[in-house]
């Protein structure tokens, strides 16, 4: 039998890394050994990108020492990294969405002729042939912007391949997929494994994690907290090591009280083959859930509330006054707050400072005569980052520097400058890790103890279930079924989700 280190395709030692103001790792070692998925996991700050952006030549350590196949490497750029072997799938995808599938496979490296012109048929017969290796059926000549998120994920994957990788990275690679779509990926997976490549799998999601991992890393503050066999260990050992402590209550308490007076009413509301005679309620100082397949129009429904898309039909009433909103701008005026599934586009500007990003909303409100009142604007903004325990070293520090959790929390905190009654969350935890999904179901139950109605949409269940007062189940654009208490159970909502008869 051959020795465990003969399958070892790269080792990382002793990697340190410091920013100003900031120890991103500190003697950190990982390996990736062939036929293995090694599943990289801690809380968003832990270190985990920085040490995959060391793997690939984004940055280079300050000390430490790489080896791959047996050889020692300074991995100075990140196409240096794709010659030896290692591809990375960012959570964001790395796709020109006006080029089609083949094209985004092989660019930068498109198969010529003789006279040195792009081989578009060689081209197209490569990427077909990429994809079937994957057993997916795609259409090669498609523009990337036309097809799902899943099918995208393949065309990344495919591209890896093209490259020959011995290492794939997937960075939070299910955040985006429905459940039939993940097993579709883990099954790729799987088939990757048997050709001896390695898969690094950054991943929030611990039961996924040991759905698919053979090896597991721990990192938190920088550092290596543990290696793991995944057959060894369970997903409780492994969130105390992410988190340093026992997650006794993942979710807070649920309110008691029960509220009569209505917030939000939404009636009949219609979009074109999305939203059908939609109707719901909300009342102060309630969480309401919506559940349903991916697809079925929960994300519509609340984008069409805040006047981030149109309605065809229906009426909107705050508070018992009807609402004519067509804009985020109308909401906001409402009393209406949304923390979109896509903050990184939606919720917040990365370029922009904590200060800056928290402030936005509500500028008119401390602007006189065409000036801000920079003193009252810094006063109530570092009010509530110190509300809301957002780390960060000053308000000056740009948001893209944050965690994910961090993040979401400078989210949170720009609406609550604009006092809202309503709060919706789309997502609200999405590509945040366990410790701080704590933090924001603690404040997202605060909220509506203090009155604040809340309207989440999510995928995943356990969320669902541990955080609504009253769940509504979307099936085919329609509010299927409604349930509270002992009443929302895991099999009830899925059964109505499907569209079986409640």
């Amino acid at each position: 039998m051959n020795d465990a280190n003969d399958n070892i395709i790269l080792e990382m030692t002793s990697i340190s890394k410091g920013f100003p103001g900031v120890q991103a790792l500190n003697d950190v070692s990982f390996s990736c050994r062939r036929g293995h998925v090694h599943a990289l996991v801690g809380e968003n700050g832990a270190g985990k990108s920085t040490l995959m952006k060391i793997m690939t030549g984004a940055y280079q350590p300050d000390a430490g020492q790489i080896v791959f196949k047996g050889v020692p490497r300074m991995i100075s750029h990140p196409s240096e990294a794709q010659e030896l072997g290692i591809s990375i799938i960012y959570q964001e995808f790395n796709l020109v969405p006006y080029m089609s599938v083949a094209e985004n496979i092989f660019v930068g490296r498109e198969p010529r002729t003789a006279l040195g012109l792009v081989d578009w048929r060689a081209m197209r017969t490569q990427a077909t042939a990429l994809l079937s290796e994957l057993n997916v059926t795609v259409d090669v000549n498609a523009w990337v912007r036309e097809l799902p998120v899943a099918q995208q994920q393949m065309v990344e994957i495919a591209k890896a391949l093209s490259l020959d990788a011995d290492i794939i990275i997937m960075d939070e690679p299910t955040a985006a997929l429905a459940e039939t779509e993940v097993q579709v990926l883990f099954d790729i997976v799987e088939r990757l494994k048997k050709q001896g490549r390695c898969i690094v799998f950054i991943s929030h999601r611990l039961k996924e994690v040991f759905q698919i991992a053979d090896d597991i890393t721990v990192m938190r503050d920088g550092e290596v907290t543990a290696f793991r066999l995944a057959a060894e260990t369970d997903i409780r050992e492994v969130t105390n090591l992410m988190v340093g402590r026992e997650l006794d209550q993942h979710f807070p308490p649920k309110t008691v009280a029960v509220h009569d007076e209505e917030v939000l009413t939404v009636r009949n509301l219609n979009k074109q083959n999305i939203l059908r005679d939609v109707n719901l309620t909300l009342r102060k100082g309630e969480i309401v859930g919506i559940a349903g397949l991916e697809g079925h129009g929960q994300r519509e429904l609340v984008r069409v509330i805040f006047g981030a898309d149109g309605k065809d039909s229906g009426e909107v009433l705050v508070e018992g006054v009807k609402r004519e909103i067509t804009s985020p701008r109308e909401a906001i005026s409402a009393g209406i707050a949304f923390v979109s599934d896509d903050r990184k586009t939606e919720g917040i500007i990365l370029d922009l400072s904590v200060l800056e990003n928290v402030a936005l909303p509500s500028l008119p409100s401390r602007a006189s005569a065409g000036f801000i009142n920079q003193s009252a604007e810094r006063q109530t903004v570092s009010k509530i980052v110190e509300e809301l325990n957002v780390k960060t070293p000053s308000l000056e520090q740009l948001t893209v520097f944050l965690s994910g959790g961090n993040q979401q929390k400078v989210v949170l905190a720009k609406w609550l400058v604009t006092q809202p009654k309503i709060i919706i969350f789309a997502e609200p935890t999405r590509g945040i890790d366990v410790g701080a999904k704590e933090e924001i179901y603690r404040l997202m139950r605060d909220f509506a103890d203090h009155g604040t109605a809340i309207l989440m949409v999510s995928s995943e269940l356990s969320e669902i279930l541990g955080m609504s007062d009253r769940v509504l189940v979307m099936h085919d654009g329609q509010v299927v079924a409604e349930f509270t208490g002992e009443e929302a159970t895991e099999s009830a909502i899925m059964h109505a989700a499907v569209g079986a008869p409640v």
